[in-house]
């Protein structure tokens, strides 16, 4: 249920972003889905990718850094309300959402969004509960 995300410290200057996604392509490694936050003198991209292990050794080899965290893919109705019940259900539980992000393609008729919660087992367990869709990684990979 949980999927592992890949964090990469990027200065914030043309052309580093393009580094790391030609050091992916180099290894033969797809991204399946990204987040991009930046202040004004670095980045952080956030990745989920076919192979994490393989990534974060290719890019670590280039001499980026690196981190892995721990993430929930999860199916979201598409259509308006879809979020805010899966939103209302994590808040009437105390779960708080960190930051979370879109992936590319949808499941079904579903949209999937990537979460990172503070209390992640926590949150898997209720989303199920209320019968909410947590993908895993193996889906995730192959939608």
């Amino acid at each position: 249920m949980k999927v592992e995300q890949l964090s990469i410290f990027l200065e914030n200057r043309a052309g580093r972003l393009s580094e790391v996604t030609g050091t992916l392509a180099q290894a033969g490694i797809n991204i399946r889905a990204l987040s991009l936050a930046d202040t004004s003198d670095f980045g952080i991209l956030r990745l989920i990718v076919t192979d994490h292990a393989k990534a974060k050794e290719a890019l670590k080899a280039n001499g980026f850094t690196v981190g892995r965290t721990s993430v929930v893919p999860v199916e979201v109705r598409d259509e308006p309300g879809g979020l805010d019940a899966i939103l209302k259900i994590l808040s009437n539980n105390g779960i708080n959402v960190e930051y979370m992000y879109a992936f590319v393609q949808q499941s079904d008729q579903n949209a999937v969004l990537i979460f990172r919660f503070d209390r992640t087992d926590q949150a898997i367990e209720t989303l199920q509960a209320h019968g909410i869709r947590v993908l895993k990684g193996d889906e995730l990979y192959h939608i």
